[in-house]
């Protein structure tokens, strides 16, 4: 004799969803608000991702699907390779490999536009647990940035992941004013491109 009983079962609904995970973030915040409330917690809301060969439009189309203007490029191990923005796809980039290459713009793979992981700068959860968000969109602004990353060391393992991304959009809209960024070259080959 068991001291269990099953549940019953019932049949599934014709039109059925499933449950995402969700954060719900303020909708208005302070400058002196902490930090952490204004980042996107990547272990409360699953990271949208590409993979890098998919095509650009591909890529945008993604975006546009879960409301983001920005994707972690990953290889089959969901390791991150890169990312990449809407303003990377709508932006010179594309044009530049047109001209260059020679390829049409269907052509165009996310791995030759997307900035590349060793070029990513990130910042670390210690510190943006102990900052606000007026220093956050200091950073963006002093960076040239429209996201930024943020890692965090994992306890029972000896590397880091990515846990946080902050959105110069999303802040905008929490503040209730602009964020102004101005994209800045950070290599030789895009100070060349500038001043060329």
């Amino acid at each position: 004799m068991s001291d269990y009983a099953p549940l019953p079962l019932h049949h599934l609904p014709s039109t059925v969803s499933y449950c995402r995970p969700r954060q719900d973030v303020p909708k208005y915040l302070k400058k002196t608000n902490e930090a952490r409330l204004a980042m996107t917690d990547l272990r409360q809301v699953t990271a949208i991702t590409i993979e890098a060969n998919a095509s650009i439009d591909k890529a945008m189309l993604r975006m546009k699907e879960a409301g983001v203007h920005m994707l972690l490029v990953t290889n089959p191990k969901n390791e991150i390779l890169g990312l990449i923005t809407t303003t990377d796809i709508q932006g010179e980039k594309p044009m530049q490999v047109v001209l260059n290459q020679g390829a049409s713009r269907d052509d165009i793979m996310v791995r030759t536009i997307m900035t590349p992981r060793d070029h990513l700068e990130v910042m670390k959860m210690s510190d943006v647990e102990k900052a606000h968000v007026g220093d956050i969109v200091e950073t963006l602004k002093r960076s040239g940035r429209r996201h930024a990353l943020v890692v965090d060391q994992h306890k029972d393992v000896k590397h880091e992941s990515i846990r946080g991304i902050f959105s110069q959009i999303q802040l905008s809209q929490q503040l209730g004013e602009p964020i102004d960024t101005v994209e800045i070259a950070t290599t030789f080959a895009e100070v060349g491109k500038v001043l060329g």
